[in-house]
């Protein structure tokens, strides 16, 4: 039975929104009425809705897929038929959008899709892994255990875009601080102070006449820096669109000294996760290849991914094909050869993106503990060069009149 998301004002005029089964969009309206509900929107929520607009395919979150995925991983793991668990997740959904995407699912299941086929119909919240590895995990019986490992994945991924935020949202913040304390001496106090001195008939101090440059450019010109940065802004998101530049752009990024090593470091476990979880779930190495190489943003290691593939493919070992692109850390394919020689590649790969995740834990913390104090001795730089200029022209004063 398909399911239908719909929008419709009760007796005191507000509008709900909920999404309910029924065979036809009439019949829904109907069943709406029923309830003492004027239906202004009905609209199915499965295949067929894909350009709807009452629940758009907006993608869920990362912390909400890991969520549903541990959910479903674990009514099923207690033995309930997919569809049965799918309608307890319905039923318990406070989230219009996850419960829209329960229903509909339960209603491409009970039309005879599997649980990956229902997913295909949702690419924009299950990517491409979820679906092949449900895929592998159906076929073997073993749907439990892959779906409690796409939960670790999930949860695991989220962890590591939590971790990415928080290192940067301090130093990011103090930062913005920073530049409006500056801003706000050079546009408010330091005009006034200075105003003093403008009349007086003897040369000011270097440092006090570039304090009263930036004070009047920044008095007179803000809207022009503003607009400057605006448009830099902009135009670097939109040369980042064009694949060859940001391909440059990541290259670069791998070069960095610090920034280099972070981003091989989270690019790497996300690649050997995602590659554990696939040859766990018996998915072979070349879809597995192909697969890992969309979650990889940075794109040399997404393109040294596709070779590798290829290299696979004509016989090579993995480790050594991925080794050849020289992106990939030394460590983590020591880890990936020693499990391609002892049968365990999976477990392995599962060694490596922990190694690499620790890694990356590390430097976080160095970064994160390098730039905050940074910013703040740029601040106190600046503040004590606009000090020193007020002062200046002071202790000249007092010595003109010694």
């Amino acid at each position: 039975m398909p399911a239908f998301a719909y929008q419709a004002l009760d007796s005191s005029g507000k509008t709900l929104r909920g999404v309910v089964q029924g065979d036809t969009p009439r019949a829904v309206r109907s069943l709406l009425r029923e309830r003492g509900l004027n239906p202004m929107a009905v609209e199915e929520v499965a295949e067929g809705s894909r350009n709807g607009s009452l629940f758009a395919r907006r993608a869920l979150s990362g912390s909400q897929l890991a969520t549903l995925t541990r959910q479903l991983s674990t009514l099923v793991g207690a033995d309930l038929p997919i569809d049965e668990a799918l309608a307890a997740l319905s039923e318990q959904d406070d989230n219009e959008r996850q419960r829209a995407l329960t229903v509909a699912l339960r209603s491409r299941v009970m039309e005879g899709a599997s649980l990956a086929q229902a997913m295909a119909d949702f690419p924009e919240s299950f990517p491409e892994i979820f679906r092949a590895t449900v895929a592998a995990g159906e076929q073997s019986g073993h749907l439990d255990t892959v779906l409690e490992k796409l939960a670790d994945y999930a949860e695991s991924r989220d962890a590591l875009r939590q971790t990415l935020l928080a290192a940067l949202t301090y130093p990011l913040l103090l930062s913005v601080v920073a530049v409006a304390v500056v801003a706000g001496l050079l546009t408010w106090v330091v005009p006034q102070i200075i105003g003093v001195f403008q009349n007086m008939q003897q040369t000011l101090p270097l440092a006090t006449r570039l304090l009263m440059g930036m004070s009047d450019f920044l008095r007179n010109w803000a809207w022009l820096l503003i607009a400057l940065l605006t448009a830099g802004v902009v135009g670097v998101r939109l040369a980042l669109r064009q694949e060859r530049i940001r391909y440059r752009w990541h290259l670069l990024l791998l070069r960095m000294p610090l920034f280099g090593r972070l981003t091989r470091a989270a690019n790497t476990a996300r690649a050997a996760r995602t590659l554990a979880l696939l040859a766990g779930a018996a998915v072979p190495l070349l879809e597995a290849l192909t697969i890992a190489a969309q979650v990889v943003p940075n794109l040399p290691m997404r393109e040294s991914l596709r070779q590798a593939a290829f290299k696979v493919r004509e016989g090579s070992g993995f480790a050594r094909a991925l080794a050849e692109s020289r992106q990939f850390p030394p460590v983590a394919l020591r880890l990936i050869a020693s499990g391609e020689r002892s049968g365990e590649l999976p477990r392995m790969l599962g060694e490596a993106a922990a190694q690499q995740q620790r890694d990356l834990d590390r430097w976080l913390g160095v970064l994160s503990a390098t730039l905050g104090p940074a910013v703040i001795l740029l601040v106190g730089a600046m503040v004590l060069f606009i000090v020193l200029a007020i002062l200046m022209p002071i202790f000249d004063l007092n010595q003109m009149v010694k």
